[in-house]
């Protein structure tokens, strides 16, 4: 196991090395800091864009209490505890970050932008493959994940060049719907990670159409701004999914269960109607 341990993280290693000799640097655009919506209310610059990360403040900071308070989650191992600390910490930080950083759009300050959302994504990694592939494997991987996740950031901080924290930020929104519907699951409620999933892509998509988006609503609202709403629905869906699941008696993956659906589905050619009878007691009549 630690042989074949190994050789992943060496293929791993080889394939982003390959990547960053066969593709061209990726530098940061300026036009990203010019965003659709900068009006100033009550003294703040860009409000919208800042006031809205509160809701990340909220979501980590509840994630985080019921880590700890009475183990509401019920987190039955070691690395899952330090994967979601991980987790809502940097969920919480983003509120700052990205605050600080719509304050004053500029590199320097999108640092603190794109940290705590890396220690988010990279936190995930880890706890998905604590609890769908080994429990030692993803409790060992969580410190270099975050590691490579920090890295990524200083690299293109340092050499203006985007593609390690393309790799880091892009390669979960592919890899956790996919172990999400092919590994069989530790616990219940495995449909959570698709809609957090699925609102993180909405995120992605309001965020390139940002411009299109405020035009499209009369400069009401931009599509950062949605953005970050639908973002924050992430931390959302997986707060509600450790607060309903249970462990899983029969690990089958959501696409084996949609596989056996589907074969049912199709068997069932005919329609079977189920009855209910009720008996009641009759008084026996006796003629005369």
């Amino acid at each position: 196991m630690r042989k074949r341990s190994l050789c992943a993280w060496v293929v791993a290693i080889l394939c982003f090395i390959v990547l960053m000799i066969v593709t061209p640097a990726i530098p940061q655009s300026e036009e990203y800091h010019d965003f659709a919506d900068q009006r100033e209310f009550f003294g703040i610059p860009n409000t919208l864009n800042v006031v809205l990360n509160f809701p990340f403040l909220v979501v980590g900071i509840v994630g985080l209490v019921l880590c700890y308070h009475g183990n509401y989650f019920k987190l039955s191992l070691q690395g899952e505890l330090w994967g979601w600390t991980c987790f809502f910490i940097g969920v919480a930080a983003v509120a700052v970050g990205s605050s600080y950083y719509h304050l004053k759009p500029d590199d320097t300050r999108l640092v603190w932008d794109r940290l705590p959302m890396t220690v988010a994504f990279t936190s995930i990694i880890g706890i998905f493959i604590i609890e769908r592939i080994d429990e030692q494997k993803g409790t060992v991987s969580l410190l270099p994940l975050l590691l490579a996740g920090v890295v990524s950031i200083m690299y293109w901080r340092f050499f203006d060049d985007l593609r390690p924290y393309a790799l880091v930020q892009f390669v979960p929104c592919i890899a956790i719907p996919l172990m999400a519907v092919l590994l069989p699951p530790m616990y219940t409620h495995s449909t959570y990670w698709l809609w957090a999933a699925g609102f993180y892509l909405l995120a992605k998509v309001e965020e390139a159409a940002d411009k299109p988006i405020y035009r499209w609503t009369h400069h009401i609202v931009s599509g950062h701004t949605l953005k970050h709403l639908c973002a924050a629905m992430v931390p959302v869906f997986l707060t509600l999914m450790l607060a309903k699941r249970t462990i899983e008696t029969e690990r089958i993956s959501l696409f084996n269960t949609w596989r056996i659906s589907w074969t049912k589905f199709k068997g069932n050619g005919t329609k079977v109607e189920s009855y209910t009878c009720t008996y009641t007691s009759v008084p026996n009549v006796e003629s005369s």
